[in-house]
Parts: C-alpha cells; sequence; structure tokens
C-alpha cells in the first residue's frame, strides 16, 4: 500500500496523529475542531505558560471558552487532545499544521522566524508517510521556498514529495468574534506541492470542514489569502478618504454609504473608521507588495490604501480638535475618554489597533486621557500604564469628550449619550439614539468620522 493510501486510511479512521504547531487565534480552535472530529490530537507551543493554562483547563482565547478546553483534556470529547511544548512527538505524527504568527519586522519584511523554527523541529523528525500543511498567512511562493528545501533537496533526508511525504498550503480564514462563519461552515482553500498533496490534504479537512475547495498549486492558495485581505484593505482605504472628501463636502459620510448600498448589485458597503488593525488586514498586504517589490513590482494601490489607512488617526484627532474648538474649548485643557480599544468590536485582540496610535497622538496633546475597555483590564502605552475605568455618571460628566473608537456591546449608548458633553463617534455606533430620538441634542453634541 503506498503512502497515501495508508495516510487516507489513517484519516478515514480516525487513527491519524495530528500536531498543531503554535496555540494561538488560529492553531488553537484547529486544534479543538480536529479532537471533536475524532482525530487524536497534539496541541504544540514552544509557549509553556499557555501549555500550563490548557491543561488547567482554562482558555485564553475570547472564542474559546474554558469549558471546552476542560473537555478537551477530560476525554468528553470524540477525539484525543494533549497539549505539550514537548517537541519529540512530533516522531509519531502522521499530519503537522503549522498556526505560528508571521509578524512584520521592523522594516516592514515579513519576519518568517516562527516558520523556520517549526520546519527545523519537523525536519528533525520527518518520517515517510508525513503530511505538513502550512496555514501561516505568508507572500506568495513562500511554501515552496521555505518548506520545499528542508525536505525534498535535503541530502540527509530526501524524501519525494507527492509519494514519500506530502506538503500542502492552506490559508486561516479565522474572523475573531464571529459565531456564523466558523472553521466547520467556512469554505477551506488548499492548495499542494503536487496532485497527491493537495488530495490528501483535502481528506484531511473534509473530517471536519464542510466545503473543500483545492486551487492547483500552494502559490494560488497563498495569493487567495492575500487577496481577500488586500481588498478589504484597499476598500477601507477607498471608503476612509470618502469620509474625509465628506468632510470638506460637509456632508454625512454615513448617509452616502447607506443610501449606496440599496442599489442591489454592483455595489458592496465598507465603513471609514480610525484606522484598520488586527494582525490581518493591516499586514497582509505587505507581503504581498514585498513580494512584488523583489520582482520588481511597484504594487501602487497596497502602498497609497496603506497610506490613506495609517492617516486616519491624525484625521480622528483633527476631529476631535475641531469639536472642541466649536465648543470653544482647546484640546490642551480636555479631559478625554477612549471608549474601545481593541481592533475590532467583542474581543480582547489589541494587534495593530487604530485606537492605540489615537491615544499614542492624544497622550502629549490634551489635559487628562483616559480609557474604558471592558476586554483590556490594563493597557502599557509608551511605558505609561493605563487602567481602563468602570463607565459611571460622575466619569462621563466629567469627561469633555467621549470618543467612541471600538463599539463593544457592552457599552451603555444611552448612558453614554445622556451623560456625555461631547462624543465623536468614529462607528456610528450612536446613529440609532440619533435618529430615533429628536431631543437627543438636549444631552450632548455629537459629531461622526
Amino acid at each position: 500500500m503506498s503512502h497515501i493510501d495508508k495516510l487516507k486510511e489513517k484519516i478515514n479512521t480516525d487513527t491519524a496523529i495530528v500536531t498543531v504547531i503554535g496555540l494561538g487565534y488560529v492553531g488553537l480552535p484547529l486544534a479543538l475542531e480536529c479532537c471533536k472530529a475524532g482525530m487524536n490530537v497534539f496541541g504544540f507551543d514552544v509557549d509553556t505558560d499557555k501549555i500550563l493554562k490548557l491543561n488547567q483547563g482554562e482558555s485564553y482565547i475570547d472564542d474559546i471558552s474554558d469549558e471546552i478546553v476542560y473537555k478537551s483534556i477530560s476525554g468528553h470529547l470524540k477525539g484525543t487532545i494533549k497539549y505539550t511544548s514537548e517537541v519529540d512527538i512530533l516522531s509519531d505524527t502522521d499530519i503537522v499544521i503549522i498556526c505560528v504568527p508571521t509578524p512584520l519586522s521592523k522594516n516592514g519584511n515579513p519576519d518568517v522566524s516562527f516558520i523556520e523554527s517549526a520546519l527545523k523541529d519537523v525536519a528533525d523528525h520527518v518520517h515517510e508517510g508525513m503530511l505538513i500543511i502550512l496555514e501561516s498567512t505568508i507572500y506568495p511562493g513562500a511554501t515552496k521556498e521555505l518548506l520545499l528545501p528542508k525536505f525534498q533537496n535535503n541530502d540527509a533526508l530526501a524524501l519525494e514529495v507527492g509519494d514519500q511525504i506530502f506538503i500542502a498550503f492552506s490559508p486561516e480564514r479565522v474572523d475573531p468574534g464571529r459565531t456564523d462563519w466558523t472553521i466547520t461552515n467556512t469554505p477551506k482553500v488548499v492548495g499542494g506541492i503536487t496532485p497527491q498533496c493537495c488530495d490528501i490534504a483535502h481528506s484531511l479537512y473534509a473530517r471536519f470542514v464542510e466545503h473543500v475547495i483545492t486551487v492547483s498549486d500552494t502559490t494560488t492558495a497563498e495569493m487567495v489569502k492575500l487577496l481577500e485581505n488586500t481588498f478589504r484593505a484597499t476598500n477601507i482605504a477607498l471608503v476612509n478618504e470618502v469620509a474625509i472628501m465628506s468632510e470638506l463636502l460637509n456632508i454625512d459620510v454615513w448617509e452616502v454609504i447607506a443610501a449606496a448600498k440599496t442599489k442591489p448589485f454592483g455595489f458592496m458597503p465598507f465603513y471609514p473608521g480610525p484606522g484598520i488593525g488586527g494582525h490581518c488586514i493591516p499586514v497582509d498586504p505587505r507581503y504581498l507588495s514585498w513580494k512584488m517589490k523583489n520582482l520588481n513590482y511597484d504594487a501602487r494601490f497596497i502602498r497609497l490604501a496603506e497610506d490613506i489607512n495609517s492617516s486616519m488617526p491624525d484625521f480622528v484627532v483633527n476631529k476631535i480638535e475641531k469639536a472642541l474648538n466649536d465648543l470653544s474649548k482647546t484640546i490642551q485643557a480636555s479631559n478625554i475618554l477612549i471608549l474601545g480599544v481593541t481592533y475590532k468590536p467583542n474581543v480582547s485582540d489589541i494587534r495593530e489597533s487604530p485606537a492605540l496610535d489615537v491615544m499614542q497622538l492624544l497622550i502629549d496633546k490634551c489635559k487628562s486621557l483616559k480609557y474604558s475597555d471592558p476586554y483590556v483590564p490594563t493597557l502599557n502605552l509608551e511605558d505609561n500604564i493605563y487602567e481602563s475605568e468602570a463607565i459611571t455618571t460622575k466619569l462621563l460628566l466629567d469627561q469633555d469628550a467621549v470618543i467612541i473608537l471600538t463599539d463593544h456591546s457592552e457599552y451603555d449608548l444611552l448612558e453614554i449619550i445622556t451623560n456625555s458633553k461631547l462624543i465623536i463617534d468614529t462607528r456610528n455606533a450612536t446613529r440609532y439614539f440619533a435618529d430615533t430620538n429628536t431631543n437627543i441634542s438636549d444631552y450632548c453634541d455629537i459629531v461622526y468620522i
């Protein structure tokens, strides 16, 4: 029996051992879904604190409950899962899925050091019949450039890819905080180094994902993920620029968007904000532009989108200053409260959050700067430790301006409106009350981005 047939049989009979490397926002949910599907899973991470928490039945990710983590270690799921930092488990592993971080370096180039470290561990324990899948977001061609030489062109290993071992890429599509689209019902894109690699990776994901989409190779699959997030980044940049133009035209950008999206075809609504955040949307287009630069091509759209999106925190601060001036106040003499510092609502993730950029700009401008965020109890900015404030009537009344940067559902917007003097709403969060209450100006002034 061939290696691919043996591995398929193991997958179909739930006897394959799967190791997920990297237990962050991508890896931990993936490991749990494999376990729920009946697979035998190792969850591997070099962060021993994470492993300790998981083995105590504690979750550190918003979308993952302590209950499901406890079930995973107590044998109450269909499969089994063990959390470990012991790399030797790779020797007994049939399938390795790499979900490590791929940040940008200080000069804006892709940092592949985490992938390289994971690949070294895999190469030290590789064996015939192993399937290696990369899910970490990376530049087009990275799987062929980084993974393939480790196994195919290595004199010590010299394993034939597609026959003795199998290599594939499948972009993660996790959207933290969403409950309607999960790992199981979000279509999964897969590309392999060879058709055989793609076939076996498809067999794996089909065990717990409803729809698996195969593409011709790993580079195509890598490009799919970058297109998705570059599409979002450039369209957000477009609508952010429309917000700037609407300000100059003295019109309401939110009214413009609301009317435009009534068209049943040819228009997809995006919404302005204080910038873009999260690990993917601000970062992924840079992987693509970096790769294109190496091919002597200037990705102008990406560069322009980045310029516009990165300028939005300055636009917001200018908006705050103008709103205060209109009330005969200066920002230098004002107390300012920030509502929400995460990059999106109802999560604790502050990676690349534009709210942090706004706060950085305000630190030296205003008299007093405070923030309130139910998901972020403390915040370190320029070596200054801030603690999240509990929203009270007194806190709101003491502020000259309240800035809504992230519209968490926990906020009592009516309470905030009725006890604030001035609100700068960058998320259109208070629009319902403004549209349904003609006396809202009796409570406070609201300025929209």
